[in-house]
């Protein structure tokens, strides 16, 4: 059982849950996006949803966990709720938290983690765990803020509103690690895109889901896409959902090539493959019909690869091409890339068929 102490987090105060709280709690969890990461919040939330909070709340103190809210240390002023699960039969503990929308941006939610986190570990829990819906990026980032590692998925962890089921990117953090804060291999565009002024990438995200599938079910993108199949519109969807994460993981940077006046989605450019101890990564790129011809795939290459040197530890960026597609052989010139060899056989192509990969490279300057 753990003791209802008070417990000093920099900018905030983690101290117990009053009535007084409720109110400001109703308004909280009216935002959308509480609402939306947090299935379990009621729609509409009223004064009463809070008094009945309060009441679970002191169930999980009687069932060995922790509740908090997290507080303004000057005023008492209630900024968000945090609390602790009873650490499971293998002594494991999982955080969970909800930040008022006008208490973001400021720290708020990574110094609360990061208390409550120590404080656990102070009192014998080895392990925390953090799970947050996929495309919950913001969340994902308080853990790494908090010195939490990623660890993967849990596929369907987590019901949603709809019926369907929701993955959940997972995070831990030992007693033993430093927690310092992790710091993305490959941090996010400045600014949140790139531009030239003709074309614009940003990242993908579900909003570009049926756009992202219409473009790899051409018969020219799965042609040169591995394995050569299009996808089904599933799991479009959930490649889109999931790209931040991946991101943010370090694994892979996923783009929406955009035409930068109107904002249409035009292609998708993306690093994959990569392998920090290389310092390497892998090219490729795609494009809609209608945005052919127009020099936006050289342009889109370039932006990409150039942030890459510049904002990543990345100092090589390789791509493969078919031997016979010309066209791209022209945007990865154009676009700064030296013809390295060819390899035979390399990819499985349709029917059992092996096909060669004429491979390209590009280092930082």
């Amino acid at each position: 059982m753990f003791t209802r102490d008070t417990i000093p987090a920099g900018p905030v105060l983690l101290r117990g849950l009053t009535e007084a709280d409720a109110e400001p709690m109703a308004r909280a969890c009216a935002d959308p996006e509480i609402v939306r990461f947090i299935p379990t919040v009621p729609v509409p939330y009223g004064r009463d949803d809070a008094l009945h909070y309060l009441e679970i709340a002191e169930r999980l103190w009687a069932a060995g966990g922790a509740s908090f809210a997290v507080a303004d240390p000057a005023t008492g002023e209630w900024l968000g709720n945090i609390g602790l699960k009873a650490p499971d039969p293998r002594g494991n503990g999982e955080i969970g938290y909800l930040i008022a929308p006008w208490a973001r941006g400021r720290g708020v939610a990574t110094a609360a983690t990061r208390a409550l986190t120590e404080w656990a570990f102070a009192r014998g829990v080895h392990r925390m765990e953090l799970l947050a819906e996929v495309d919950n990026l913001a969340s994902q980032r308080v853990a790494l803020a908090a010195g939490f590692r990623h660890e993967g998925v849990q596929r369907e962890a987590e019901p949603r509103r709809d019926g369907t089921r929701g993955d959940l990117a997972a995070f831990a953090r030992l007693r033993t690690d430093s927690g310092e804060r992790v710091r993305p291999y490959l941090p996010f565009f400045p600014g949140g895109s790139l531009t030239d002024g003709t074309v614009r990438l940003t990242p993908l995200t579900v909003e570009d889901a049926d756009d992202y599938h219409a473009l790899q079910g051409l018969p020219e993108t799965v042609a040169h896409s591995l394995p050569p199949q299009a996808p089904d519109p599933e799991e479009s969807e959930r490649f889109c959902r999931e790209a931040g994460m991946h991101w943010l993981a370090g694994t892979r940077v996923e783009a929406a090539i955009r035409e930068a006046e109107s904002g249409a989605f035009a292609g998708h450019v993306r690093l994959t493959g990569v392998v920090p101890p290389l310092g390497q990564a892998v090219l490729g790129h795609s494009m809609l019909p209608e945005f052919r011809g127009r020099g936006f795939a050289t342009r889109a290459v370039g932006l990409l690869v150039d942030w890459a040197f510049t904002h990543t530890p990345l100092g090589r960026v390789v791509a493969g091409s078919s031997p016979g597609d010309t066209a791209s052989h022209r945007v990865l010139e154009k676009a700064g890339f030296v013809r390295e060899a060819l390899v035979r056989g390399l990819l499985p192509g349709p029917d059992g068929t092996r096909l060669d990969d004429l491979q390209w490279y590009r280092l930082r300057p």
